[in-house]
């Protein structure tokens, strides 16, 4: 079926699904730490939005709990947590460029590719509109693999890892249309805890290298 064929809010699960893709391309290119943590804040809103989406086109009432999870943790908390961080080592106009973007954002155009195709054999069995999703779903794992084996700031890596845990539920919801309760409230139990810890450890490493440039871990000698 072509896309202006669609009903409306299947039309705009699938436009929805499409910009939480592009802000991770956004986020794998930005060079600035304050702008990554806004695009993945913004990449959880939409995320959430999509998820509500699907609840109502699925007719599964809990997966609201799951965007009211997602909005809280995912847009509110994390940002706000890895925000304060920023202002307390005063990084806010640190720069996290990488090297040769412009060949990096040609990787991901093709391993965006590459996972359509795939996820076709696969999408091609569903009859849902959430079978569009799949794909997206597994590129947005692999963009967060990518931030977090390109960038050398610690809090960009987390931005990297929180991104492919997104990619992830989204394949959950695309999927098994939504997790069992218990399991989505385990996931959110498990990104409040790590956003904790990540949160902890980012005070020790500045405490014991005076950076959060993880590279400069590689400089470090033993002492006697």
């Amino acid at each position: 079926m072509l896309f202006a064929q669609l009903p409306l809010h299947e039309q705009v699960i699938l436009a929805f699904s499409a910009l939480t893709l592009l802000l991770s391309l956004f986020m794998l290119a930005h060079p600035k730490l304050t702008m990554v943590i806004r695009l993945f804040a913004l990449q959880g809103l939409f995320l959430a939005a999509t998820t509500a989406l699907v609840a109502y086109d699925m007719n599964e009432p809990h997966l609201y709990i799951s965007a009211a999870l997602t909005l809280l943790l995912k847009v509110l908390f994390v940002p706000y947590l890895l925000m304060r961080m920023v202002r307390h080592f005063k990084l806010e106009f640190e720069l996290d460029a990488v090297a040769q973007p412009a060949r990096l954002l040609l990787l991901a155009g093709a391993l965006i590719v590459f996972c359509y195709h795939v996820t076709l054999p696969i999408a091609e069995l569903s009859l849902r509109i959430t079978h569009n999703v799949l794909g997206i779903s597994m590129a947005i794992v692999l963009m967060g693999m990518l931030i977090l084996v390109t960038r050398r700031k610690a809090i960009s890596q987390v931005v990297g890892f929180m991104s492919m845990e997104n990619g992830l539920f989204f394949a959950a919801i695309a999927i098994t249309q939504g997790m069992p309760m218990v399991v989505e409230l385990g996931v959110a139990f498990d990104v409040l805890v790590a956003a904790i810890v990540f949160g902890v450890f980012f005070l020790h490493l500045k405490e014991s290298i005076d950076s959060l440039d993880i590279g400069d871990l590689s400089h470090l000698s033993e002492r006697e």
